[in-house]
């Protein structure tokens, strides 16, 4: 379970293709989201950007929110 720190960083995928998009998810240092507190369409929008990765979207890098 993730703890209140996990709203200082997000999990990017960003676009292959078009420079500014993609999918980002709150989670915590290591780059664990907690699924069980998104939403069904943010769980859906996870699980589609995993299996893009290469495809459509980067390998996800954790990123530190400013």
């Amino acid at each position: 379970m993730m703890d209140s720190s996990s709203s200082q960083f997000q999990l990017c995928f960003r676009s292959l293709f078009d420079s500014g998009r993609g999918f980002a998810f709150p989670c915590d240092p290591k780059g664990e989201v907690d699924l069980d507190r998104m939403s069904e369409k943010a769980r859906n929008n996870y699980f589609y950007a995993r299996a893009m990765i290469g495809r459509e979207v980067t390998y996800p890098a954790v990123e530190v929110l400013h």
